[in-house]
């Protein structure tokens, strides 16, 4: 979707709710759970692997007593609801809301549950069993009653409501309107930038590969804007032909803004008339012998041939559509959606919604849908593999949200047709892959336990690291690991706040790391304090994994001890000799030291998870040693004052191309002599400690 300015649609307005509670229901716990420590991660813009939800399993019958109850409490809430649009929950025992729904008359929907003598399948009846309130929202509508449905469900996660996981927002690309230069940047979030936004797209990682693209093809800007006023003299990219350097007046105004507009063009789907007359200024340049300039208009018709290839299938008659199919099997279901955006396709992405096996795709794909765009503005279609029962619903609250006219149909024939079959037949492979993914991951499990005699098959593994430099910018990190591999969304990093912490101390970081985490989990915070809650993945780990040998082991030991943690197994990995990788040592509390068969699958995966967490703690490191250096300057690296900082810069540019230079590159700047240039390059790759 191509727009000037945010998207920022009125929010559904409701009525004070109506709460109908039984009179032995006890009250609610207003106790929430702990937010999430420390929440950066290092992960950036890396996109999180989506997850195969945890199969709800259906319970044994129903006994008679307890659907009785569930019949009565919702009879009550009968007696008190409206007879207009609005949204219900149903609450269990223990106040956790079970399910979320809307009707158009609440009376008349409530009246169909509470029928005892009416046909309903196993889920609902367990539902009803275990209801003992109901809460009703009246609205003015049952356009907004979907809407609100919609965000109700995000929030509660109720257990038994289709559920959209993963839910990362998406990038889009920006051209910036607020200076005369405008840049050309991956955007997030809202959109309050002047400017015109182009997307969304799938990924990260599709939109820095069109941006590097268009950089090529357009010579637009990447600077912020303070490094671009600051500018004496143009930067790396200039000289790579990556840009056209406005900064230093190497091109004038006008020249820039046709840049500039050549690129909107571009992305707002005019790309074969850019083509067309990028091809005729080269044949123009060549008729002239400007051989060189006709060389640069022929490396731009290439960056943008680039782009299209990568971009795979694009519709020769579709404009703006979102297309989404499902596929089931095995109990999961999968949706793919695809964005198409100016006739090019922008990337597409898999989703594994959380719902029972006894829900239909049709079930599924119409609550993911309300779900989905929740947040997000819709497109002008929307284009599915199958009939949902409240299309027409659909269509109209997303075409108030969005402004403008929403189509959401299931196409019979044409191009649409095709694009819906081309997006199911992905949406089964990417099913078959996880499922395929996860089996293994299974089995990979399973072997860990019987090898390290584990009481159960762990669901959840979490592995911890420190990374430092002298005791400097100490920073200790936690991955996690469960069935369906690294669970990249629950990754912690802790800078160490310890005063008067010994430098190299790694017993003391553990401690606090580990004393930080599980006091969290031992003493939630006090009341208002909220997290968003994952009900298919545990909090608690099965099992801790340190990188060390006994006497890392024996010290988190006594940590747990003081800790009174007595139920998680604890095991650490001392590297082989010569931090030679495949002959590891494991230590377990009470046990004597385990060496496993170099080729053992297990020890494979146990040296991945170790290197994952050390992959996770070098990158948290990294990034507040570039906040330091950015804070205090070059001139930090002994040798380095502001004469060869500013020679540094005049001759890379940026900082990230000084950091990115060879021992032999720095040698090369003026001023800079061989010793300098080792302690340059030293300081910005240590070996952390």
């Amino acid at each position: 979707m191509v727009h000037d300015s945010p998207d920022n649609p009125d929010e559904a307005r409701a009525r004070k709710p109506v709460r109908v509670t039984a009179p032995d229901a006890p009250p609610r716990d207003t106790e929430m759970t702990p937010p999430d420590l420390d929440p950066a991660t290092a992960s950036g813009d890396d996109e999180d692997e989506a997850r195969l939800p945890d199969i709800l399993e259906e319970s044994g019958a129903v006994g008679e007593g307890p659907l009785a109850t569930g019949h009565e409490a919702i009879e009550r809430a009968v007696r008190l609801a409206p007879t207009s649009a609005g949204v219900y929950r149903m609450l269990n025992a223990n106040a956790d809301v079970l399910y979320v729904g809307k009707a158009k008359n609440v009376k008349k929907r409530l009246s169909n549950y509470a029928r005892q003598s009416a046909p309903q399948p196993a889920r609902i009846l367990r539902m009803i069993a275990a209801t003992v309130t109901v809460e009703i929202v009246s609205t003015n509508t049952e356009t907004e009653a979907l809407l609100l449905e919609a965000n109700l469900i995000k929030q509660l996660r109720p257990r038994f409501n289709v559920q959209l996981r993963d839910d990362k927002s998406f990038p889009y690309i920006l051209i910036t309107g607020d200076h005369w230069a405008p840049q050309i940047l991956k955007h997030r979030g809202a959109q309050t930038r002047p400017g015109r936004y182009f997307g969304p797209f799938a990924s990260a990682g599709a939109v820095n590969r069109t941006i590097t693209a268009l950089q090529r093809a357009f010579l637009i800007r990447s600077c912020t804007d303070s490094f671009f006023e600051s500018r004496t003299r143009p930067c790396l990219l200039y000289q790579i032909r990556r840009c056209a350097g406005p900064c230093t007046r190497e091109i004038d105004f006008p020249g820039y803004t046709t840049l500039v507009r050549e690129a909107t063009d571009f992305l707002s789907g005019k790309s074969h008339a850019v083509k067309q007359e990028l091809a005729g200024e080269m044949e123009k340049a060549s008729g002239e012998l400007e051989f060189e300039r006709a060389a640069l208009y022929r490396d731009r018709l290439a960056a943008l041939s680039a782009i299209q290839s990568q971009q795979g299938i694009n519709p020769r008659t579709v404009e703006e559509a979102d297309v989404f199919a499902i596929h089931q099997e095995g109990g999961f279901s999968c949706v793919e959606v695809f964005f198409f955006r100016t006739g090019q396709n922008w990337g597409n992405r898999a989703y594994f919604p959380r719902a029972e096996k006894t829900f239909t795709p049709e079930e599924v794909l119409g609550s993911f849908l309300a779900q989905f765009y929740d947040d997000k503005p819709p497109p002008k279609n929307i284009l599915l593999s199958h009939e949902i029962e409240e299309s027409e619903l659909l269509a109209n609250a997303l075409s108030i949200k969005a402004g403008h006219k929403v189509e959401v149909t299931a196409p019979k024939r044409g191009e649409k047709k095709e694009l819906v079959t081309h997006a199911l037949t992905n949406a089964r492979e990417a099913l078959g892959r996880k499922l395929a993914d996860t089996a293994t991951q299974s089995r990979l499990l399973e072997a860990m336990a019987a090898t390290l005699s584990l009481p159960h098959v762990p669901k959840r593994i979490e592995v911890y690291d420190n990374s430092h430099i002298q005791g400097t910018n100490a920073v200790g990190a936690m991955i996690v690991a469960g069935q369906d591999g690294f669970v990249k969304n629950q990754y912690r990093k802790f800078n160490i706040k310890s005063e008067g912490l010994t430098p190299g101390d790694d017993y003391a970081m553990m401690r606090e790391v580990l004393e930080r985490r599980f006091k969290r989990l031992i003493n939630p915070p006090e009341e208002g304090v909220t997290k968003a809650k994952d009900d298919d993945f545990p909090q608690w780990p099965d099992l801790v994994i340190i990188d060390g040998g006994r006497g890392q082991l024996n010290a988190v030991r006594e940590i747990f001890a003081n800790l009174g943690l007595t139920e998680v197994a604890l095991m650490s990995v001392a590297k082989g000799p010569d931090r030679d990788a495949g002959r590891e040592t494991l230590f377990m509390p009470e046990r004597e030291a385990i060496k496993l068969e170099p080729r053992d699958p297990v020890l494979y995966f146990i040296q991945r998870l170790r290197d994952e967490a050390h992959r996770f703690v070098i990158g948290s490191h990294r990034k507040l040693r570039k906040k330091d250096i950015r804070e205090a300057g070059l001139q930090e690296i002994p040798g380095i004052g502001p004469s060869r900082k500013r020679a540094l810069l005049h001759h890379f540019g940026t900082l990230k191309e000084i950091e990115r230079a060879s021992i032999a590159d720095l040698g090369k700047v003026p001023g800079v002599s061989a010793e300098s240039a080792r302690r340059i390059f030293e300081y910005f790759h240590p070996q952390p400690g």
